[in-house]
């Protein structure tokens, strides 16, 4: 825009509109670089070359209102964009801290007992070779113990960020933040397969809605849960603490149906029947199918015995690698010895 008739030309002349920030679709950032500048140097520009000039000014009341209007609208909009920066860092400085009871997607957040968390990392027997994973994290003490009192690999699966990014700062005031990692996701859309040991504390529905998947984890994955159970999956043990309970299960290799046993140049047919890691069975002895004594599966390991045709007692213990079995076979009377199975 021209200067006006008889104003000095190097006197800024502005409009209400080039300075009303609260009208523009300025970013906040923009807005404060346009407020900095009309306060420190366009505004004080003009008055300083105003003042010598009383005469001319004079003239121009106008335009010397303007200036000082769009001076006094820069200093507030400064002011106002500083509050805010300092309000938000004051926000963000002050750390989140959860509330017992607080809500959360499928669960009201409950801290579990420090001594409890010790017991069922215990439990399940965690050393530094383990990767553990707490399916709803919270505060993600779990992990973190995991971590510092085990020497364990962990991770927290937890729905809530606010919880997620608390665990995190847990982890690092700890000295574990390499070991233990946090990550914000839904459980029931996450892949945990790859964990060692599996630990939780949610409701008894959402414990047999995952039930499917943990049975499918490899065998010999370790499971604890804090205060309830997996329904008809009974537990391998439970500790009992000030009013509270911890379940502990080994999840089972999945051996249901016919066998074939070979062992020397011996040969039996075997069927089994499994619910979870208990185990029944019976072997074919010619015309007859005698039943299996002591069976037992723990994770992967698995132990039976029978008596054979000539009434001799056969003990058989080994381990299951999908569609086969292997160990050793004691015979009541003879030397010990290998046997297989396979899957038919």
């Amino acid at each position: 825009m021209p200067a006006a008739p008889g104003a000095s030309p190097d006197a800024p002349n502005f409009t209400a509109k080039e300075h009303d920030l609260n009208r523009s679709n300025l970013t906040a950032a923009a807005r404060f670089t346009v407020a900095f500048l009309a306060a420190t140097t366009l505004a004080p520009a003009a008055f300083a070359q105003a003042e010598p000039k009383a005469s001319v000014a004079a003239q121009f009341p106008q335009a010397q209102a303007k200036v000082f209007a769009a001076t006094q609208l820069a200093q507030a909009q400064l002011k106002i964009f500083a509050a805010t920066q300092l309000a938000q860092a004051q926000a963000k400085d002050r750390e989140f801290t959860p509330q017992v009871g607080q809500a959360g997607k499928d669960v009201i957040w409950v801290p579990t007992p420090d001594d409890l968390v010790e017991r069922m990392l215990r439990m399940a027997q965690t050393t530094p070779n383990d990767f553990v994973i707490d399916l709803g994290s919270g505060d993600g003490k779990i992990a973190i113990a995991a971590a510092k009192k085990f020497g364990a690999r962990s991770m927290g699966i937890e729905y809530n960020p606010e919880m997620v990014d608390l665990s995190n700062r847990n982890a690092a005031r700890e000295g574990v933040a390499a070991r233990a990692k946090f990550v914000r996701a839904d459980i029931f859309e996450s892949d945990f397969s790859q964990a060692t040991i599996v630990t939780m504390y949610l409701l008894p529905g959402l414990n047999i809605k995952l039930r499917p998947r943990l049975l499918d984890m490899k065998p010999g994955t370790r499971i604890v849960s804090h205060q309830f159970n997996m329904d008809d999956w009974q537990p391998d043990e439970i500790t009992n603490h000030d009013g509270r309970r911890a379940y502990f299960w080994l999840v089972p290799a999945k051996v249901q149906g016919p066998w074939r046993i070979h062992s020397g140049g011996d040969a039996w047919e075997m069927t089994l029947d499994q619910r979870y890691q208990v185990i029944e069975g019976r072997v074919r002895l010619g015309a007859l199918q005698a039943g299996l004594r002591e069976t037992r599966l723990q994770g992967d390991k698995i132990s039976f015995a029978f008596v054979d045709s000539i009434g001799a007692r056969r003990e058989f213990t080994g381990r299951v690698s999908g569609a086969t079995m292997e160990g050793t076979v004691r015979p009541e009377n003879g030397a010990e010895a290998r046997w297989s199975a396979t899957r038919r």
